[in-house]
């Protein structure tokens, strides 16, 4: 419509908007990979508290021949059962004399992982089987 003079400068409120637009579609699209990639930092937390507790079920079994009465977190040395960022909290739901299962369970911003609770067997059984939840 009107033709710049040539000491006019600055961006028309059109160019502005466009700039907007792409700015937010880039971050639309960056956002939910930023997320993961920061879940999957925390998720190594939850991992070692796993790694942590098994070797501790283990170091009791050489002891007392028995899981039974590793019932309880505290009897095998674990006095905070939540991670150091508090993202993951540590069970150990199933316990008899010659098995076990522990478990970290996502608590907080880390409800929304993909991979979900994590745990480990006596025999080395990984749960959620997928790899990529385990790097």
């Amino acid at each position: 419509m009107f033709a710049r003079s040539p000491q006019q400068r600055g961006f028309t409120l059109i160019e502005l908007m466009i700039t907007v637009a792409i700015v937010a579609i880039l971050a639309a699209i960056a956002y939910p990979s930023y997320t993961k990639y920061v879940q999957r930092g925390y998720r190594s937390e939850g991992i070692a508290m796993l790694n942590d507790a098994v070797a501790r079920m283990e170091r009791y079994y050489a002891q007392n021949n028995s899981y039974t009465n590793a019932n309880t977190l505290a009897a095998i040395g674990i006095t905070n059962a939540n991670s150091i960022n508090n993202r993951y909290t540590l069970q150990a739901p199933v316990v008899t004399a010659t098995t076990y299962t522990v478990q970290v369970n996502p608590i907080n911003a880390q409800t929304s992982d993909s991979c979900g609770n994590l745990s480990i067997t006596q025999n080395g059984t990984r749960s959620p089987a997928t790899a990529d939840c385990w790097k």
